[in-house]
């Protein structure tokens, strides 16, 4: 089975690129669901934040996958001939096998984010992981990958000290905004919009931060105010933004909508200087608002571009450190584990040859009951011993870095069955990931 991750970050495309393509977990659910349907995915995960989206699948071969995952990427986005110029290969990546864990444990330990070492990211993981595992979208290899995957996460925030070095990019949207406000953030009026990950974050940032006041206004009413009563702030009513706005300093905008929910017209009676936090992918605030005078706008652009780098060097190589020995450990298993179906197919071989050589003994006449019996149990100890060491010893062999490829060199040496051996991967990424239009 092949392990892939097939996605865009931050590290890859332009924030820009990144809201063109946006999914809200009820899209990634399809993507996952048609995937499987396609049979080249056998298990799917698909992690969509404002700074990635990315495919975690299980394939049965290389390029059947990546084609599909690739495919339905397209499809999603809507991608076709008229985008025939949109180069996927250009700002999209491939991770496989190893590479595939390395990515994910990364991933997990916040060392892939836009703030390197942000915690926020090992729970929007387990959200991803949660919900395909709630659709029946993963398996052994997927669920083996994420719960080692969210292991190493917390293990990562245990041993070192990247919580308290690391801030989240709602803490770098603040530090921003504090430069804009020139005061700190304790002096200000702030307001919440928004009561999921990113909008509780927002929501106990700012009120460890001690603002003079602070309100939470949120679609669904009852989170807004479970939140709001939770770190001692005021519900409000999310269909008057411009009410909102107009008592504040500062509005952090952190909704999951798919269009713009603050416009110019809802700042007409803003005060005279307000400071917009836009934490949303795709954007929650229309690009006219901050075009308004006093009005400053803090999207997640800006803070890509920021120097807001995270944790400090010296902690970041001790995530490093850890995250070396874990991704060992586990491709080491891999290794391992990739022999195991050779290996039984190995003993299943032995055993179908043991049997029709007693079924032809059985067929003597020369021979008791007890004899043939006899006959049949020496026979069988004789091959599980054979069979017992070398087939332990390979397993060992297989699981060491660098080792060379055990289970086709058994199946080469025993004839067993060909349909076990994976899909060569040796083609260019590019050319599998460039758009390929419909008839073309």
């Amino acid at each position: 089975m092949n392990l892939l991750v097939v996605g865009i970050s931050h590290r890859s495309a332009a924030v820009e690129t990144l809201e063109r393509l946006a999914v809200d977990t009820a899209g990634g659910t399809r993507v996952a669901e048609q995937l499987l349907r396609g049979g080249d995915v056998r298990e799917a995960v698909v992690l969509s934040t404002c700074n990635r989206v990315e495919v975690y699948a299980a394939a049965a071969t290389f390029h059947g996958g990546l084609s599909a995952i690739v495919d339905e990427l397209h499809r999603l986005w809507g991608l076709g001939e008229t985008d025939a110029d949109f180069d996927f290969a250009s700002c999209g990546y491939v991770r496989h096998g190893a590479d595939a864990v390395a990515h994910t444990f990364r991933v997990a330990a916040g060392l892939d984010s836009m703030v390197a070492g942000e915690p926020q990211i090992l729970g929007q993981l387990r959200d991803a992981y949660d919900t395909a595992r709630e659709a029946d979208l993963v398996g052994r290899h997927l669920h083996e990958l994420f719960q080692q995957a969210l292991r190493v996460g917390k293990r990562v925030h245990a041993e070192t000290d990247v919580d308290a070095a690391a801030p989240s990019v709602v803490t770098a949207a603040l530090a921003l905004a504090e430069k804009e406000l020139g005061r700190p953030i304790a002096e200000t009026d702030a307001a919440v919009v928004g009561a999921g990950a990113m909008g509780g974050l927002a929501t106990a940032t700012l009120a460890r931060a001690g603002t003079a006041s602070l309100a939470v206004a949120n679609r669904d009413g009852g989170k807004a105010h479970r939140l709001a009563v939770e770190y001692g702030a005021t519900p409000a009513s999310y269909d008057d933004l411009a009410e909102l706005a107009s008592g504040v300093d500062l509005l952090v905008c952190a909704t999951a909508s798919s269009a713009p929910i603050l416009h110019a017209t809802d700042l007409a009676n803003r005060r005279e200087k307000l400071v917009v936090c836009d934490l949303a992918l795709p954007r929650d605030v229309a690009e006219d608002v901050a075009a308004l005078d006093g009005v400053s706008v803090i999207d997640i652009a800006q803070i890509q571009r920021s120097d807001a780098t995270g944790a400090g060097a010296e902690t970041l190589a001790e995530v490093e450190r850890l995250l070396s020995e874990e991704i060992a450990a586990y491709n080491d298993a891999l290794r391992a584990d990739a022999v195991t179906p050779t290996v039984a197919a190995l003993r299943s071989a032995a055993a179908d040859i043991v049997e029709a050589e007693l079924s032809r003994v059985a067929r003597r006449g020369d021979f008791t009951d007890d004899q043939r019996a006899e006959v049949a149990r020496t026979v069988h100890r004789v091959v599980q011993r054979l069979l017992h060491e070398p087939t332990v010893r390979v397993r060992e062999l297989a699981g060491q870095p660098g080792a060379p490829d055990y289970a086709k060199a058994l199946r080469d040496l025993f004839d067993l069955d060909p349909n076990a051996l994976d899909e060569s991967h040796d083609t260019a990424l590019t050319q599998a990931l460039k758009i390929k239009p419909e008839g073309k």
